[in-house]
């Protein structure tokens, strides 16, 4: 008795493990398609590290391979050669900072005026912010470069970084969502004596802490990856970005296509960590802002 009771003792205090259900037909079908959508992400990627890592006469043939025949980086030493590589990140980087700062500062200002405080001419003026999501950027780059010219910021950096830092969408997305924020926490705040400019400060910007971040991550992707406007207004080779630095190396030594997918890997680097470690501050936001906009 006393070895079954203990056989028995054993037994139950043994830790009961699930047994592992298989797999519904539609959870089979949505993971296929998850990695179908991911492949198809990540073979374009793929595909410019593998080519990076061949040589020229290699990366020419047609029609391409996938893996190399001989692995060399050759590509990316000529690359480093050729190029002034830092000179451009550390550019790209400063831009795309200062950018984003400015945009978070003009936009979250005008987000909230809009949606709390009343005066004349409100309406019209959200009209204007409205009609700029209708209007290409590409349409404003010759009337912004003779504005630019005429103010003396040709091949400087405000003249990059200024006419950047008025997105007319990042207005209306933090609009929205300070909307949605209780006018009842202001109220309070108010009969405790705080001002206007106080109660932006500490309460409304905290709380929007994640569309607050959502906006800055895509601002700085946007300007990160701006090719057009920094190539029109500057051909001082000491203040181009890396999408223009890299495209003068290419012009310069013809189509090297190791060298330009070193290249793109190079200035795409940096927002891909963005994206990783920043993913979930994007999605918050993105999630809020919707929620806000109900």
């Amino acid at each position: 008795m006393t070895s079954t009771a203990a056989t028995t003792v054993r037994t139950e205090s043994r830790p009961r493990t699930k047994a592992k259900r298989p797999w519904t037909p539609s959870q089979i079908v949505l993971t296929l398609i998850g990695l179908a959508v991911s492949a198809v992400f990540v073979a374009p990627i793929a595909a410019a590290l593998f080519t990076s890592l061949k040589s020229e006469t290699e990366a020419a043939e047609i029609p391409p391979h996938w893996l190399p025949r001989h692995w060399t980086g050759q590509a990316w030493k000529a690359l480093f050669d050729t190029g002034n590589i830092t000179n451009w990140f550390v550019n790209s980087l400063v831009v795309s900072i200062c950018v984003t700062t400015v945009v978070l500062l003009v936009s979250a200002l005008a987000g909230y005026g809009f949606a709390r405080t009343e005066f004349r001419g409100k309406s019209v003026l959200m009209g204007v912010v409205m009609a700029g999501l209708m209007v290409s950027p590409a349409v404003l780059g010759v009337p912004l470069f003779t504005t630019v010219q005429q103010m003396g910021m040709v091949d400087t950096y405000w003249g990059m970084i200024l006419p950047q830092c008025a997105p007319a969408a990042m207005v209306y997305i933090l609009y929205k969502f300070f909307q949605g924020i209780p006018r009842e926490l202001e109220e309070a705040a108010f009969i405790d004596g705080a001002g206007r400019w106080r109660v932006f400060f500490t309460i409304v910007l905290p709380l929007s802490r994640p569309s607050l971040a959502a906006v800055g991550i895509f601002t700085f992707i946007a300007s990160w990856n701006n090719f057009l406007w920094p190539y029109m207004v500057t051909n001082n080779p000491d203040l181009m970005t890396m999408p223009n630095g890299i495209a003068t190396v290419m012009n310069s030594y013809g189509i090297q296509w190791a060298q330009l997918m070193a290249g793109g890997l190079m200035a795409g680097l940096p927002l891909i960590v963005v994206f990783v470690f920043f993913q979930r501050q994007i999605v918050a936001g993105v999630a809020h802002t919707g929620l806000a906009g109900q």
